[in-house]
């Protein structure tokens, strides 16, 4: 009997597009699909806010590769989205240390490297626990009823890390009114390639006119050890430009979140704050797992292909968006036992939330004083702490990176 011709496999069907895993409302997640996602779909195609598609990548195993491959790039906001309907912008682009590639990029990280150190920070301790201090000093003071009442995040969560980063760098904290509302359309995503023109000018200007005021007035501050670099020819200008519109656009905003979220869950359940005010030794310890259990980093990393990568069956073109889900992989059993349980004595605690490899965040022992100092700050100022029954926290049920909006408390 004739064998029956064999018929040639056809390609791989296109994998259908999912909904942008969001956590669910009124919560700071993490998102459902996460499990699933890792467990049967750990390279999947979503739909981003802004309209175009990326490949969401969600194992532990997976992202830390990532986060270090060199065939993966971060586009700026200029560049990604794609905008083939509009004319291509031949401005200059809205340029950090985090898209910042090859000899350029190591240089300007060796330059800060010394201030971002571990010591140096170690160093600063004791003024940034001062900056602390004298934002809570402005809370109010007790009310009517004997008890104090705040929003925790308008009056500490989210100006400290600011402050701390203005104090340092040398960025005036009082133009905070300007400069913030600019970052804010800026890391929710341009839409149009002209949006991204205005937000790269105003933000490339402001640090221009503060380089200029440095220079006739140095300060002992990071931007002018940057600029003295620049004058003695070991940095370019354009990379003190660089250094400014990073520590504008990612000095802070990451910190602030996971303070506030931190705070939340203690919150959530008073007997892990009462832990941590009886037993200050595990602290070190607790902040790891804050960072490793927050789900803050929920596709807020977009990388794009320079060349095709295989990875479970796809082909990620070049060109194509990926998102390594770093929330999604900090919370990977594979890796974490009980990953999804806060445990503050948690021990191995590898997560990836400074990243991984030439881009790793060189921020983070800066990052990790923040989040030391303003518990332990609280903790000392307020020991019951508590969170406010007859107003609960809002949210912002649309972002990507969750976080309270408001974080009502009494004390």
């Amino acid at each position: 009997m004739p064998s029956s011709p064999r018929i040639a496999p056809g390609p791989a069907p296109e994998p259908k597009v999912l909904d942008f895993p969001l956590p669910p409302p009124g919560t700071m997640g993490p998102p459902e699909e996460y499990a699933r996602l890792r467990e049967s779909c750990p390279v999947a195609r979503v739909g981003m806010p802004m309209g175009a598609t990326a490949w969401y990548v969600t194992r532990y195993g997976d992202v830390r590769d990532l986060l270090a491959d060199p065939r993966l790039t971060r586009p700026t906001i200029n560049d990604w989205p794609p905008r083939p309907d509009e004319p291509t912008d031949q401005g200059p682009a809205l340029i950090t240390m985090t898209e910042l590639d090859g000899p350029r990029h190591a240089a300007l990280r060796k330059a800060v490297a010394p201030v971002f150190s571990a010591r140096a920070v170690r160093d600063r301790l004791p003024r940034i626990r001062e900056l602390a201090d004298q934002l809570l000093d402005r809370l109010p003071q007790e009310s009517a009823d004997g008890a104090g009442h705040c929003d925790l995040i308008a009056g500490f969560t989210r100006p400290f890390p600011l402050l701390v980063m203005c104090d340092l760098v040398g960025i005036p904290y009082e133009d905070r009114d300007y400069f913030l509302p600019v970052l804010d359309d800026a890391l929710a995503g341009m839409v149009t390639s002209q949006e991204g023109r205005r937000v790269t000018d105003l933000l490339r200007e402001y640090v221009a006119a503060l380089i200029t005021r440095k220079r006739s007035a140095p300060g002992d501050d990071v931007l002018t050890r940057m600029i003295q670099l620049c004058e003695g020819g070991e940095l370019p200008h354009e990379d003190v430009m660089t250094f400014g519109l990073s520590m504008l656009a990612v000095g802070f905003g990451i910190s602030d979140i996971f303070l506030a979220n931190s705070l939340h869950t203690l919150l959530c359940e008073p007997e892990r704050y009462a832990r941590l005010r009886d037993d200050r030794r595990i602290l070190p310890g607790a902040v790891e797992e804050f960072l490793r259990y927050m789900p803050v980093m929920n596709g807020v990393v977009i990388l794009q292909a320079a060349e095709d990568i295989e990875l479970h069956g796809r082909t990620i073109r070049a060109g194509e968006a990926v998102l390594p889900v770093i929330a999604s992989a900090n919370r990977d059993d594979t890796t974490f036992p009980h990953a999804d349980r806060l445990d503050l004595n948690r021990t191995g605690n590898n997560h990836l939330a400074f990243g991984r490899g030439a881009h790793n965040c060189p921020g983070s022992h800066l990052a990790r004083a923040e989040l030391t100092v303003g518990l332990e700050a609280l903790l000392d100022r307020y020991p019951h702490l508590h969170l406010t029954k007859e107003q609960p926290p809002t949210w912002d049920d649309e972002s990507l990176t969750k976080s309270p909006l408001t974080l009502p408390v009494s004390w």
